[in-house]
């Protein structure tokens, strides 16, 4: 006998990298060599204070104990250390952050401590999947709101304002935009945070990408005026520090939202590991130099893989930033699904469908500069 399922895991189907990554894992078992390009699992190393400061931390006695559900007061100096140096945005650390498990468990608790069943949330038509995912999870009601193509990806205000009602409680944004790479602004997120305003809603910013190929200065949407009466921001050092699976990330905003989001974080996890988050203090410090040097590694990257979509007869902007490049097929490509699993099953290489991030990226794929470049310019070797 099984025990019936919830309606939520009836509903929510297994995360597309999940059923992908066991494809992949499957063809390495058998002995094939599978060039992957379709996630954003950075390769290359946090720095060596981090280490450093991760292993000293871990032989310390009193490391190892539950700590405070809105982690140690030096992870949060940090961030705000952080924020002030890099965009410029003054955070209390006492009472504007809140440490995470990583961005992924903070769309989790934003939308538990916001959403009643029948809310409305506008999600991006293309984009983190998490945002659609866990909001049908929670019973509210997504609405996705145009980017137009024509116009850098920038949301379509007019058409997002058609789609409010009086039910509607949060938007989700993210620029740098993932997947399409779209630089963010601050015209763009000044629109944003009055759209907020306008309608009352909580705007809550995904910030993952601001340090990776950008090419001006990062911008943070707390920096807007206004920002912190109706917006939130998720920020982590999983792509910007190189600690992927190290599950570090923040909320930052008003003390009242953090304080509300905090209510129900005490109630599902525990905090984190205080070497994990003594070394994640250490790793903000990082020098302007450090990233620059990161990014010069990414931009070699990056000429490799415009060469590997050149091949494929794809189309794409060279203005995007973050860690992926998003592309346009060429019309003779039946579809992003049939050559992705052309590519992975005779090719052994494997990139992103765009139709993951939503119906509008059918006719996209989406590679990934997480992998080195002569592995890169080899996979470009396999598709001649």
């Amino acid at each position: 006998m099984i025990i019936p399922l919830a309606h939520r895991a009836d509903q929510t189907q297994e995360y597309y990298f999940s059923v992908k990554l066991a494809e992949v894992r499957r063809l390495q078992a058998a002995g094939h060599d599978v060039i992957n390009l379709g996630i954003g699992n950075p390769d290359m190393m946090p720095s060596a204070n981090t280490i450093d400061a991760l292993t000293k931390s871990a032989h310390q006695p009193t490391s190892h104990g539950y700590q405070s559900y809105k982690g140690t007061p030096a992870l949060r100096q940090g961030i705000a250390r952080f924020y002030a140096h890099t965009y410029g945005v003054t955070l209390d650390p006492e009472t504007e952050i809140l440490p995470l498990i990583g961005s992924k468990e903070g769309i989790t608790h934003i939308s538990l401590t916001f959403l009643n069943e029948g809310d409305g949330v506008l999600v991006p038509e293309l984009g983190y999947p998490a945002y659609r995912a866990v909001s049908q999870m929670v019973g509210a009601n997504v609405q996705e709101y145009p980017l137009l193509e024509h116009g850098g990806w920038q949301p379509d205000w007019e058409a997002m304002a058609d789609l409010v009602t009086d039910t509607t409680k949060i938007i989700w944004l993210n620029y740098p935009h993932m997947p399409t790479g779209a630089p963010a602004t601050r015209s763009l997120f000044e629109q944003a945070v009055r759209f907020a305003h306008d309608h009352t809603l909580l705007l809550c910013h995904d910030n993952p990408y601001s340090l990776i190929l950008n090419k001006k200065s990062p911008i943070s949407l707390l920096s807007v005026d206004g920002a912190k009466d109706v917006a939130v921001e998720l920020n982590s050092l999983s792509k910007s520090h190189n600690m992927a699976g190290w599950r570090i990330g923040w909320m930052a905003g008003a003390k009242e939202y953090v304080d509300a989001v905090l209510t129900i974080k005490s109630n599902v996890d525990s905090g984190q590991f205080k070497p994990l988050m003594d070394a994640a203090a250490e790793a903000l410090t990082n020098s302007d130099d450090w990233h620059r040097e990161r990014n010069a590694v990414y931009q070699g990257r990056l000429d490799a893989v415009h060469a590997l979509l050149n091949t494929l007869g794809c189309t794409y902007t060279t203005d995007q930033e973050g860690l992926f490049i998003w592309a346009k097929l060429p019309d003779s490509v039946e579809s992003a699904e049939a050559l992705v699993d052309d590519l992975l099953v005779n090719k052994h290489v494997f990139i992103a469908p765009g139709f993951i991030f939503g119906p509008k990226g059918n006719r996209y794929v989406r590679v990934s500069l997480c992998m080195p470049k002569e592995r890169i310019d080899e996979a470009v070797k396999r598709l001649m």
